[in-house]
């Protein structure tokens, strides 16, 4: 294990840098939105943001995406209603007002540069996945769900309509519009 070097970080610093970002989002949207003026609303510096994230995209994917209670597997005992808990939950992540100022800018960014792209679908990795594979290993031995589907697949399938809806519909997405559309998942994913 390799210590560091140097004086600690400051974690309030993490904390005022993370709290502006989402603050200029809803004001500036992604792209106006500058490290300075987030490093000046934080009282802290460019050089003390950018020795925590490597680029804007990076601390707007992290500000606007925050790893909590919202983003853990959900655990309701059937797995249809896991599935309509993961997706009213991701629903509920893509519709904060930050989420929606980054998700444009970050989404063009993510698909110029694979890197940035793969750097921050790693965050979500191992929360998306955790657990996902062995429910749906057993659900395939109940019968629920075919063999050939992943903990992967699934969770391209929630990400991607919670994405699509909370970009293209520019409403807010109700319990009737998750259960519609768990209720597709499920199908696509039955046996």
């Amino acid at each position: 294990m390799m210590k560091e070097l140097g004086r600690p970080r400051d974690r309030r610093i993490d904390g005022a840098v993370l709290a502006a970002t989402v603050d200029l989002l809803g004001v500036s949207g992604y792209t106006a939105l500058s490290v300075d003026a987030i490093a000046q609303r934080a009282g802290t510096s460019k050089p003390a943001i950018y020795r925590r994230w490597p680029s804007k995209a990076h601390l707007v994917h992290e500000a606007a995406f925050p790893l909590d209670a919202t983003t853990e597997l959900p655990d309701t005992g059937a797995l249809d209603s896991d599935i309509r808990e993961m997706l009213r939950r991701t629903v509920a992540v893509l519709s904060t007002p930050a989420a929606r100022a980054a998700l444009p800018g970050l989404l063009g960014e993510m698909a110029a540069d694979t890197t940035l792209h793969a750097a921050l679908l790693e965050r979500f990795a191992d929360v998306l996945t955790r657990g996902l594979g062995e429910r749906l290993a057993a659900a395939v031995e109940r019968g629920e769900v075919r063999a050939d589907v992943t903990a992967e697949d699934l969770t391209e399938m929630v990400a991607g309509v919670a994405l699509l809806g909370a970009l293209a519909l520019g409403r807010q997405l109700d319990a009737d519009w998750i259960e519609r559309h768990s209720a597709l998942i499920l199908k696509g994913i039955g046996t």
